[in-house]
């Protein structure tokens, strides 16, 4: 039944475009369709970081119009708190189907030029998929990962070439698509790299010599590429695990395996800053390493430290850093929070000093950011459930939107009690989702007692509440 209904709605916005559409230009883009169940009353276009375009929605939730100037590619079709990446190219006009109640699940793509674009969302599945699948899968023997990642990337290539011999797909497209299918399995190898060394380093041994020989062929500079999340979530894995594999190289410390670490962000940042001479991969990897990098100093002494080492990169947003670190003076350990103002449910401002009143976790969190929410919200029910002596308080970042923030509560059935957002703040919410990754544990005063360490489900966070805990 619910397919027959989009087929029909999406006719009938196929049929309004027809009737619109008197142009023979072919070089413009037609991008339009519907949001179910909308958040915003727009969605946004945007590449490498910059908005091409808003699009507004009408009074039935439609929206479309015709793009200049379109250069072939990934973009983002953004709809807060949810995204998808849309491939365009001149002369596409393609129509857009999606229910945010089930966002990428529900999405459809139809009308010219539009069969790009499913590839990428099949493929965004599939690999989301393979999440669960390293998993369930990194606890297995290196020899038998071999053979399975193998076979999924020999599918995807039959598959594709399969696709690609029955449809007229362009020649940009194909290389892309090509790139973004070896791209899924670099992705698969490093993150099973990295989760074999950390959890069963008796297997790590028996890692073949070859196994990790496709490293040579990761591009930090595609350009191609570069919005699609496949290719930034290979390279943000790779960084993490050479940076690992050093640390266990020089000191073979369990701490290596603290990505929070100063040393471990600044290898990180250093490796990127080293591979990549392309200003949008480079600064957008610098950005998000050095912002966690400021958010976790606890004291000015480790704050100078960042700075300093901002200074000596490549990067083009260190005025942006510095901003933040003025920022950060205000969560050093020993600072009080208890004065700031949080919103409870029921839309009355208090203070951390009305709510608190034992040891307290407080997690920080952002509509804007599904998949990490989902993830903390999980975490902090188990943690909870095995601690008791402490209260996890959650704060929601998206100021002055009420209403999102509560119907995620409700919807996912989170519960209000220790749900707080954010009342006021002196900066921007650019800056404030840069805390997204910091905890604060704090006294029944309110005051901050550790700051540098970001939510986990490993032993070695549980061994740090233990800690706090006992103190």
């Amino acid at each position: 039944m619910r397919k027959f209904l989009l087929l029909g709605i999406i006719s009938s916005l196929v049929s309004l475009v027809g009737c619109n559409d008197n142009s023979t230009n072919s070089e413009r883009v037609y991008l339009g369709g519907k949001i179910v169940n909308p958040n915003l009353k727009y969605v946004i276009l945007s590449k490498d970081q910059e908005i091409v375009d808003t699009l507004s929605l009408n009074t039935e939730n439609q929206f479309g119009e015709y793009l200049e100037d379109i250069t072939p590619g990934i973009y983002t079709l953004q709809h807060n708190p949810e995204n998808q990446v849309v491939y365009l190219e001149p002369g596409d006009s393609i129509m857009v189907w999606v229910n945010t109640y089930d966002f990428d699940r529900s999405l459809n793509f139809s009308g010219r030029g539009s069969k790009e674009s499913s590839f990428l969302l099949n493929l965004f599945l599939r690999n989301r998929a393979n999440n669960d699948l390293v998993l369930n899968y990194y606890k297995i023997k290196p020899e038998e990962f071999e053979q399975i990642s193998d076979s999924i990337h020999n599918k995807r290539i039959e598959e594709f070439e399969e696709n690609t011999a029955k449809q007229d797909l362009s020649e940009t497209f194909n290389k892309l698509a090509r790139q973004a299918i070896d791209y899924e399995f670099y992705d698969l190898r490093e993150r099973y790299t990295y989760l074999i060394k950390k959890y069963h380093p008796e297997f790590a041994k028996l890692i073949p010599e070859d196994f990790n020989d496709y490293r040579d062929s990761i591009d930090f500079n595609n350009e191609l590429l570069q919005n699609y999340y496949v290719y930034t979530n290979t390279i943000d894995d790779y960084l993490r695990t050479r940076a690992v594999e050093f640390c266990l190289e020089e000191h073979k410390d369990k701490e290596c395996f603290n990505v929070s670490n100063f040393d471990n962000i600044k290898r990180r940042a250093s490796l990127i800053d080293s591979l990549s001479n392309t200003p949008a991969i480079k600064n957008k990897f610098l950005d998000i390493l050095l912002s966690k990098a400021v958010t976790m100093a606890s004291n000015e002494k480790d704050l100078a430290k960042v700075l300093n080492f901002a200074k000596t990169l490549d990067y083009a947003e260190i005025e942006q850093i510095n901003q933040l670190a003025n920022i950060q003076t205000n969560y050093f350990t020993g600072k009080s929070i208890a004065d700031l103002s949080i919103l409870n449910t029921k839309g009355e401002e208090v203070t951390y000093g009305d709510v608190v009143d034992q040891k307290t976790i407080i997690y920080l969190w952002s509509a804007n950011n599904i998949r990490r929410y989902i993830w903390q919200f999980r975490t902090i029910k188990n943690l909870q459930e095995k601690y008791p002596e402490l209260d996890f308080i959650g704060v929601n970042l998206d100021m002055g939107q009420q209403n999102k923030w509560l119907r995620i509560l409700e919807e996912n059935n989170y519960g209000t009690e220790n749900q707080y957002q954010i009342a006021r703040r002196e900066f921007g919410s650019d800056f404030a989702t840069k805390y997204l990754y910091r905890l604060n544990f704090i006294d029944k005063d309110a005051v901050i007692i550790k700051g540098d360490i970001a939510l986990s489900s490993s032993p070695e966070f549980e061994s740090k509440l233990v800690e706090f805990i006992n103190q």
